[in-house]
């Protein structure tokens, strides 16, 4: 019999919040994250969970709420206002109060500097699809009044919880890497099954449900379709042709052996001052990873960015493949006409999980004169550590045997569809564990 929906979503973040609620100088917690990651099922399902009640509010819709905000910030007088409008008989001690899309009410975010100060025993969560955005504007914004959670796509991890595949994550998180490699074809089909369908919440549910591929591709199609309209609905007005011009260049970009960003792929002739707050705005939603070139791979990497030279990503994988219509077929049973944008998929793959291991910052390093690259160069505890991504066996890693002959790093990783290996001067990781990099010895 096939769990509960609680069961099938569960979320690694969920673990965050109850620190949060659990931490007795909590503030109001701020969820950042793309549209369809899954920021309201979480709140609700965590204030299910951990509280008697919730009261909660979407500020898109609730018109009502928006003009409190722009009134003042009387914290007793807002939550008078939130009980009527949710019927929701708020106590500090029992109810988690929720104001989702605050971006949308005017006054909305700074109100929060004045429950962490004047009321601090409310539980606050706030999330919204254009926080990054709205933050970007706010010039008032208290800084260290609120506490912050990024949320992304379903990690590896998620994608097998919610198939239920836990004891395949048991194995994997205890690293026995002979058993592993006893069940590593199993590991690799449903790799390649997360490259399709992805981390969206929505398409993994439905295809842990019916296991139906078509119908996470018309998942994905409308994800994509709400991301165009919000370029329309809710980016600046002169630049939404920009904004749709880059996003829909990234599969080009990432098509290319040197997945550099070139403006020129967008249009003939474009440059980068022209396209500037396109991108910024498609960062600031969570829509694109982007990911800096460092000319030196020293600590701290950030010091040594090059700010000219970066690689865009998209938030998901399966999304990246609809974008291009990636069939199942192709992909999970391979086709050499393929093999070019399979390299794409698996750093797209790659970003994604690195994204998710917060004590690290992650970039990328070529040579000046581009005779080698390292696809990407991560910071960790004091380490620099190069990563050598390969889509498929092919264990050839000039580019990173270079690396390591010049820089001599304590740890180098390559990893692919190969079972794990250590050799002297590097660690083979597979590219289902790649999210235990930072655990592996």
């Amino acid at each position: 019999m096939k769990k509960c929906i609680f069961t099938f979503m569960e979320r690694i973040a969920t673990t965050e919040l109850i620190k949060w609620k659990r931490n007795p100088d909590r503030k109001p917690l701020l969820i950042r994250g793309a549209r369809q990651v899954g920021k309201t099922w979480l709140i609700k399902d965590f204030g299910k969970r951990e509280y008697e009640q919730i009261a909660y509010v979407n500020l898109e819709s609730s018109k009502s709420l928006q003009a409190v905000f722009s009134e003042d910030f009387d914290v007793r007088r807002i939550i008078t206002a939130l009980k009527i409008e949710t019927g929701v008989n708020i106590e500090p001690t029992n109810t988690l109060i929720v104001f989702d899309e605050i971006q949308e009410a005017k006054g909305g975010l700074t109100s929060l500097k004045y429950f962490q100060e004047n009321a601090p025993e409310y539980h606050i969560i706030a999330a919204g699809s254009l926080l990054g955005v709205a933050l970007g504007k706010q010039t008032s914004f208290p800084v260290g009044k609120v506490d912050f959670l990024d949320l992304y796509p379903m990690s590896f991890s998620e994608f097998l919880i919610a198939l239920e595949e836990n004891d395949l994550l048991d194995l994997l998180e205890s690293e026995d890497w002979v058993l592993i490699k006893s069940f590593s074809s199993k590991f690799i089909q449903l790799l390649k099954q997360y490259y399709y369908i992805g981390g969206m919440p929505e398409a993994v549910l439905r295809f842990s449900k019916n296991a139906d591929f078509n119908e996470v591709r018309q998942i994905q199609k409308r994800i994509l379709d709400a991301y165009e309209q919000d370029f329309s609905k809710h980016a600046p007005h002169e630049i939404v042709p920009r904004i749709r011009m880059l996003w829909n260049s990234i599969p080009a970009q990432l098509a290319k052996e040197n997945k550099k960003f070139i403006y020129g792929i967008i249009k003939q002739g474009a440059r980068a001052k022209d396209y500037e707050l396109a991108m910024s705005w498609l960062v600031d939603c969570g829509l694109v990873h982007k990911i800096s070139r460092v000319t030196k791979p020293a600590i701290p990497l950030k010091a040594y960015e090059d700010l000219s030279a970066f690689k865009l990503f998209v938030v998901d994988v399966g999304l990246l493949c609809a974008m291009v219509d990636v069939d199942v077929k192709t992909l999970l049973e391979g086709n050499n006409l393929f093999e070019e944008f399979k390299g794409a998929l698996t750093e797209q793959f790659v970003i994604q999980q690195l994204i998710l291991l917060k004590e690290m910052s992650t970039y990328y390093w070529s040579a000046e004169k581009a005779t080698a690259e390292i696809d990407f160069l991560v910071q960790f505890s004091g380490q620099i550590i190069p990563i050598e991504v390969k889509a498929e066996e092919n264990l050839k890693a000039k580019s990173l045997k270079l690396f390591c002959q010049k820089y001599k790093p304590t740890t180098a990783i390559r990893t692919s569809m190969s079972n794990f290996r250590k050799e002297d001067w590097l660690l083979n990781l597979p590219l289902y564990a790649i999210s235990n990099l930072l655990k592996v010895k």
